[in-house]
């Protein structure tokens, strides 16, 4: 199971899932692999080393129209995680106030980047209206030191960072954007061969998401283990935002698959240079193993 980041309390599902004993209650054997900063996202699930990535289904998508065989079959995030980031006392109130301002983000990739491409249209802003500055991970200082007027970055993260240094801020979302957020995917060879595992899999997940809404706290304690950081001062309170933070992404329903929300996301993928054009996006998603 390929994770693709550093040890962090957003993966509590498959922390939970494997402390807990849930993959086991499955007949599930599960190996948490997480990918190195400078790892690519489907490198490992393209070479075999993993059976399954959890990653952004937008991001599946780019990868398939790429020639990797990558196949969404469950949605973590029910909401997009991602939002511009503004200081309190910023001007900038809606998406439309970005006209003539500046916004920082990593670079043109990415989420962050889908996310600003998406709000921008929905605005009715192209990339002319809006300075648009890389800054790579160094949001707050961007936007604390005055360099920009807005950072992008992620609700359940970066927007709980300023608050824990002080730093008062607002985030502004766009709630109707044409992108589906971090999933669950295999290989299309993967999923015509163990539909059973993969829906087995699914199903260990949405108990552990359940249980994550529920009670928190436990499942940061289920999680100590599995992330090497988590003993720090102030640490676990700062595990129990986050968490929290990202269980209000799950929506009502985890890890549930809307296939009809894929042709429209290719459609603004492919118009922007974002995915290659000239394939079937329907085949990149199924909904046949949801929990």
């Amino acid at each position: 199971m390929g994770l693709t980041y550093i040890p962090n309390i957003q993966f509590a599902p498959f922390y939970v899932a494997a402390e807990l004993g849930y993959f086991e209650d499955e007949g599930l054997e599960v190996t948490l692999r997480h990918h190195g900063a400078s790892e690519s996202l489907f490198g490992a699930i393209s070479s075999g080393e993993e059976d399954v990535v959890n990653a952004g289904a937008d991001e599946m998508l780019q990868a398939y129209a790429a020639d990797v065989p990558v196949v969404t079959f469950g949605v973590m995030y029910q909401e997009y995680p991602v939002v511009l980031i503004v200081p309190e006392e910023s001007d900038i109130r809606e998406l439309t106030d970005m006209a003539g301002k500046s916004v920082g983000l990593p670079g043109p990739y990415g989420e962050n980047w889908f996310w600003l491409l998406a709000a921008m249209a929905d605005a009715g802003l192209t990339e002319d209206d809006v300075t648009i500055e890389y800054i790579g991970y160094t949001q707050q200082a961007a936007l604390i030191g005055g360099s920009v007027d807005a950072v992008v970055g992620f609700s359940n993260n970066d927007v709980l960072n300023f608050a824990r240094n002080g730093v008062p801020v607002r985030a502004i979302s766009s709630p109707d954007l044409p992108l589906v957020g971090i999933s669950v995917g295999a290989l299309e060879e993967t999923i015509a061969e163990r539909p059973e595992d993969l829906a087995a899999l699914n199903r260990a997940l949405e108990r552990a998401m359940r249980f994550i809404i529920e009670d928190p706290e436990a499942a940061v304690d289920a999680s100590f283990d599995f992330i090497p950081d988590l003993t720090g001062a102030g640490a676990h309170e700062a595990a129990l935002e986050t968490l929290r933070a990202t269980s209000e992404l799950y929506g009502d329903t985890p890890l549930a698959v809307d296939a009809a929300r894929w042709p429209v996301m290719y459609e603004f993928m492919a118009a922007r240079g974002l995915a290659d054009p000239g394939i079937d996006p329907s085949h990149a998603v199924t909904t046949a193993l949801q929990p």
